[in-house]
């Protein structure tokens, strides 16, 4: 029978989800498999996540990749999935339940080292920022920690405030607006990820003002404004090769083989020193060999 793997990314606009699907699909590919794509309309909607993954799960597709819109939200539908006997990768996103294995990466220490190197870029003196994803999201949640954690070991750093922008381009924008119009005063915007530092960038220039603001992915449009100077660094957080993975983890478990519980990824420092390195597109990067290949 043909394998169909079935990919549920909490939405379809954020580039490190379509890199993710195109990493899955190219390695489900290469095995002879085919694979779907899930997402809900109205981005990081949980009722429209689950309502898709229990139409999805009556269908029976080999195995499933899932990255929850809501952990908490997501934990029964992602249960009846696991009851009906399909085998579950996570990605990204961790959550509790009966997965097979988890690709993703160490966000906590993701969101720690951006904060550093902002904190070293000012000097260790200054106020900042954040502009964080949502509470529904294990990634922003962990990330907030990071962050937290390097300003608390930086006494000369004083964080001012933090605003919610939906891990998405407009509502950072608007999240940074908001920020500007009640601080006069802002040298760092921490970000927890590159879509609302780009949002960022276009509210300090509307505003007139200027800060330091740092991401988190990697994606293109980060890696410009890095090589323009606009945006200080993001953290590599590679989604073609977390999708390529998954989609590996669910052919091997499928087949009998041993996959591990978890893999997670490196995420280096991505600045004016090495951001070349990582603008090869996702369509351009080879799949990368399983774990002990």
């Amino acid at each position: 029978m043909a394998i169909r793997i079935a990919a549920f990314t909490k939405n379809g606009v954020n580039p490190n989800y379509q890199a993710f699907l195109l990493g899955a699909e190219r390695a489900a590919a290469a095995a002879g498999a085919t694979l779907t794509r899930h997402f809900p309309a109205r981005p990081d909607h949980a009722a429209e996540q689950a309502a898709l993954l229990a139409t999805i799960v009556a269908e029976r597709p080999s195995a499933i990749l899932f990255a929850p819109a809501d952990d908490v939200a997501l934990a029964g539908p992602v249960a009846t999935a696991a009851a009906a006997g399909l085998p579950l990768i996570g990605f990204v996103n961790r959550m509790p339940g009966p997965f097979v294995s988890f690709i993703g990466a160490d966000d906590v220490a993701m969101g720690q080292r951006i904060a550093e190197v902002m904190i070293a870029a000012l000097g260790g003196q200054g106020e900042v920022v954040l502009i964080e994803g949502p509470d529904s999201a294990p990634t922003s949640r962990d990330r907030g920690r990071g962050f937290r954690a390097a300003i608390a070991a930086a006494p000369g750093i004083r964080l001012l405030d933090s605003a919610p922008g939906c891990y998405l381009r407009e509502p950072g924008a608007a999240a940074m607006a908001g920020l500007l119009a009640r601080h006069p005063r802002i040298d760092g915007v921490i970000c927890g990820n590159d879509l609302m530092a780009l949002g960022a960038l276009e509210a300090l220039t509307a505003a007139g003002r200027h800060a330091l603001v740092v991401g988190n992915n990697g994606t293109a449009d980060a890696l410009r404004a890095i090589g323009e100077g606009r945006l200080l660094a993001s953290m590599g957080f590679d989604g073609f090769r977390m999708g390529a993975l998954a989609a590996m983890a669910a052919l091997r478990h499928l087949a009998g083989a041993p996959v591990p519980r978890e893999i997670l990824l490196p995420a280096p420092v991505i600045d004016a020193g090495n951001w070349r390195d990582f603008l090869a597109p996702p369509e351009a990067r080879p799949l990368p060999a399983w774990l002990d290949e």
